[in-house]
């Protein structure tokens, strides 16, 4: 007897997926999920390995905010640029800087993506086009639109993506940089990561406005809001971005809405949250929600991601494993890049 199909079946099979108007094969969403995941156990072990003493400095976690950062990554080409702020082990690990390299740095060692001297907050790969993790607030924008504007009189197609926190829209720079980017017509897109908190203080009690995405206006600026918590949604409105800055030569200032599930760096207890607001967000985990979506959609199935937790479980375990047997940088290179 021919089965009946029920009203659920129907609407699933006249539905289309969340990314059918992206063009996006198998292949690369589910690159999308294994970035996002090895992200959140790689920004896992770190923690652990803290606490043990094995990272000393500032450490910035990644966790919750995966979908931004990989979500406005993936679109790139190999020849474009990427700067951004002090929480920067994620978009390198987006970038396809190595887990092994990246962990060295963090401990602080010679193999490590910046040679065990940049630490946490300065990742780097010039082949990757990763131009660095930048510890001022609000001071890397100019870098990048330098960056913007360099590719532009060369003749080239390169963007340029330029993350930052939300509390760097409050300096003086942010506004010089918006003025000269628009006025220059330079290939580049500001990414602003609002978190919902500088450190500790909720944006509601340090700046005027709900909608970060404005100030932009000024400048007559593309501009937008977007669920940084959706990395489907971040990779849709950043390819738009994209296109925009790669053929018409135009910026673009995106206010990503995302939240982080842990402290502002290691150091930081975190207690001017609440349980009940971190749960709540903790319902829209962007790695829980992806992973869903592309097993309903058949992209993926549920051994299947078992099968790539085991696989980035083993890549964090061999990442510690080079870091801890690497050695520490020579004293002679003390010096080092003081002076070009």
């Amino acid at each position: 007897m021919e089965k009946i199909k029920t009203m659920k079946e129907e609407k699933k099979k006249n539905a289309q997926a969340p990314w059918a108007d992206l063009n996006l094969s198998n292949e690369k969403l589910i690159k999308i999920y294994r970035d996002m995941l090895l992200i959140r156990r790689f920004e896992e072990r770190a923690a652990q390995e803290y606490g043990k003493g094995k990272i000393g400095g500032f450490c910035h976690l990644y966790i919750g905010q995966e979908a931004t950062g990989v979500g406005a990554i993936a679109p790139l080409r190999e020849d474009d640029f990427i700067y951004t702020a002090y929480r920067d082990h994620g978009q390198a690990i987006a970038r396809g800087m190595s887990s092994k390299g990246c962990m060295a740095e963090l401990f602080g060692k010679a193999t490590g993506v910046s040679k065990g001297i940049g630490g946490s907050m300065h990742f780097y790969d010039l082949s990757k086009g990763f131009m660095g993790g930048w510890g001022i607030v609000g001071g890397h924008p100019p870098l990048a639109a330098g960056s913007a504007f360099a590719t532009k009189y060369q003749g080239r197609d390169s963007v340029t993506i330029c993350f930052m926190g939300e509390a760097s829209t409050n300096q003086g720079v942010f506004h010089e940089i918006l003025n000269m980017a628009m006025l220059w017509k330079l290939p580049i897109i500001f990414i602003c990561e609002n978190n919902g908190y500088g450190m500790g203080t909720a944006i509601s009690r340090a700046m005027a406005g709900e909608h970060l995405f404005e100030k932009a206006a000024g400048y007559e600026m593309a501009r937008g809001a977007v669920n940084g918590m959706d990395v489907i949604e971040m990779y849709r409105e950043m390819s738009v971005a994209i296109e925009r800055a790669r053929k018409e030569s135009l910026p673009t200032f995106l206010e990503a809405r995302t939240y982080r599930f842990r402290g502002h760096s290691m150091s930081d207890p975190g207690q001017y949250r609440t349980k009940d607001e971190i749960d709540e967000y903790k319902k829209r985990d962007p790695i829980e929600t992806f992973g869903s979506a592309l097993k309903q959609w058949n992209v993926l199935s549920e051994s299947a991601i078992e099968k790539l937790e085991e696989e980035i479980k083993a890549e964090v375990q061999e990442a510690v494993e080079f870091a801890d047997a690497s050695p520490q940088p020579p004293i002679d290179v003390l010096y080092d890049h003081v002076y070009a």
